[in-house]
Parts: structure tokens; C-alpha cells; sequence
């Protein structure tokens, strides 16, 4: 099994590739806490696809952390968070970050809560739910959210319709795609041409070390007339 000391290496070898911020040892460490109990949840249950542990690495904990340079003040909901990628991951480097884990899966659930009660982590929760589009009923428990994300959820447009009564005005969206980036983009102008959301800019990047292909699509609401 990879040691510890390798894979903090690893990460931040990767996050330097990517331009970004090399994390702290202490924040290592939480990671690597999180790494050890997905490698043992995932041999108990399918939280993520079965791969080596620097694939795993690099999939989940790098490519989650290439939102980090996109981050504004939270709270930060995080749509189908599954294993916790990408808001867990966040929530670890960015420990100020107030962070919404929704997850309708009752066994993600409790590793989720697993993980944030064994690495002492504050100002986060874990909602366990499934988001529905204008859900008033979510939106009056939990209020709205500046900063919205998910990973591998949904196709672009369809997710958008999803978390806009969520969203407040100028409220960002990141939405993080692979290669079919370009075609989601496509189907949203011409499926919802009066989608009150607008593109903001998109990022293309590889990942450092499999060269795979990734984009990060964010979106702002229009501001309210």
C-alpha cells in the first residue's frame, strides 16, 4: 500500500502541475485520514470505481481540488456528493469554507458523516435528500447558496434547471465536466435559451499525471431586474 509521506507527495506534486497551492502537512494528514477510510469503505461498498490508490489520488482528491482557485465565500452546496468529491475534498483544504453535502444514499451518508466526525470538521453537513427543481421546501430549511457545485451528477443543462431556484441572483454555479464538455454546452444554449443562468467562462485542463481531460464550466445567475 502506498505510505503516507508518498502520497502527500503525490498530491501536491499534482496540485503544483496544476498551477496551485501545495497543501500544509496538517491538512496532509486529514487527507490522508480520508484516504485510509475510502480504501476501507470502498472494499465494503461501491463508493468509487476500483482503480489503483494514485488513481484514485488523482481522479477524486486532484480533480476535486482544481475548484479551489474558484472558490468564493460559501456556504457551498455540493449536489450528489457521494464519496464526498468534490465537497469534502473542499472542505478539507478550505477549512473556513461552510460546506452543504447533499447525498440521498443512506450508506454514503454515513460515511460521510463518518469521515467529518473522525477528522473533527466544523461547519458542515450532511443532508440526506435528493434535490428536486424549485424545491421550497429545501430552500426554506437551508436558505440559498452562492456557490453551487456537483461532479458526474448530471449533463449541464438539466442540472442548471435543477439547483436555479437554489441559486440566488449573481449566485455562481460550477459545473465540473470531461470530454463531453463541449456537447453539454451545445444542448444547453439550444435547450434553454432563456435559462437565467449565463456562462461565465470554462477552464480546460489534463490532469497531471493520466493526461485526462477535464473542464470546469462556471455559471452565474442573472441578477434580478
Amino acid at each position: 500500500m502506498i505510505r503516507e509521506e508518498e502520497a502527500g507527495r503525490y498530491l501536491n506534486s499534482g496540485l503544483l502541475s496544476l498551477g496551485l497551492e501545495p497543501l500544509s502537512a496538517p491538512c496532509l494528514a486529514r487527507f490522508w485520514l480520508y484516504f485510509l477510510e475510502l480504501e476501507k469503505w470502498n472494499r465494503k461498498m461501491n463508493l468509487v470505481a476500483k482503480a489503483t490508490e494514485k488513481d484514485i489520488l488523482e481522479t477524486h482528491f486532484l480533480d476535486s481540488l482544481t475548484l479551489l482557485p474558484e472558490l468564493i465565500d460559501g456556504p457551498l452546496l455540493d449536489v450528489g456528493s457521494g464519496a464526498g468529491f468534490p465537497g469534502l475534498a473542499l472542505k478539507i483544504a478550505k477549512p473556513e469554507l461552510s460546506v452543504v453535502l447533499l447525498e440521498p444514499r443512506q450508506k454514503r451518508v454515513n460515511f460521510l458523516r463518518h469521515v467529518i466526525r473522525s477528522l473533527h470538521l466544523q461547519d458542515i453537513e450532511v443532508v440526506p435528500d435528493r434535490l428536486t427543481a424549485d424545491d421550497q421546501a429545501f430552500i426554506s430549511t437551508y436558505g440559498q447558496f452562492p456557490l453551487i457545485t456537483s461532479r458526474a451528477l448530471a449533463e449541464i443543462d438539466p442540472f442548471l434547471a435543477l439547483v436555479a431556484a437554489v441559486s440566488p441572483p449573481a449566485g455562481r454555479v460550477l459545473c465540473m465536466k470531461g470530454p463531453r464538455c463541449e456537447e453539454e454546452l451545445a444542448a444547453w444554449r439550444q435547450q434553454s435559451p432563456c435559462s437565467p443562468f449565463v456562462m461565465e467562462r470554462g477552464v480546460h485542463f489534463a490532469l497531471p499525471f493520466s493526461g485526462a481531460g477535464r473542464s470546469v464550466v462556471i455559471f452565474r445567475k442573472k441578477e434580478e431586474p
